[in-house]
């Protein structure tokens, strides 16, 4: 007999059978199973706040990293500095609205290597941007007045990468 399989009910009600060992990359999932003890194969586990879209790009990534070995702290750092490349690189080439789902989904479900990937994508997006480029990238209306702003320029001088 194969791996037992688990019901996701995402927010719009489909229902999506997954490999335990896929559904159990989300810490979120792995708790809600606990609780319901032996019923879990008979009955969904509700995801609420993750739509059938955004619950499948969820499922694909787990079931593609379910066997990775976890990171030390020392690992997950160098990778921070890595370029995101191969699979994962498909994966979040995605439009803007679904890439922020993602996050909401990851950080939800509590899984902390799609959380760390999709950031991580959204941070590339705006590395070395100025703050009114990242502002016309992600539709943000600009609320500071000008003596606000020259406030905010003063006060993190300091981080500014100056020649």
């Amino acid at each position: 007999m194969g791996e037992r399989l688990l019901k996701l009910k995402s927010s719009d009600g489909k229902e999506f059978e997954v490999p335990e060992s896929v559904a159990k990359m989300s810490v979120t999932i792995r708790n809600l199973q606990e609780d319901l003890g032996d019923d879990v194969e008979d009955t969904p586990i509700p995801v609420p706040n993750v739509n059938s879209t955004i619950l499948q790009k969820v499922i694909q990534f787990c079931t593609e990293h379910k066997d990775d070995p976890p990171l030390s702290e020392e690992q997950e750092l160098e990778r921070r500095n890595e370029e995101i490349t191969g699979w994962d690189a498909d994966f979040v080439k995605v439009d803007q609205n679904t890439l922020f789902d993602m996050i909401l989904a990851a950080n939800f479900l509590d899984i902390k290597p799609m959380l760390d990937l999709t950031c991580k994508s959204v941070a590339n997006m705006i590395r070395g941007k100025s703050p009114e480029d990242i502002r016309k990238h992600f539709g943000i209306k600009n609320d500071f007045t000008p003596e606000e702003e020259d406030q905010i320029r003063r006060e993190n001088e300091w981080c500014e990468d100056r020649p």
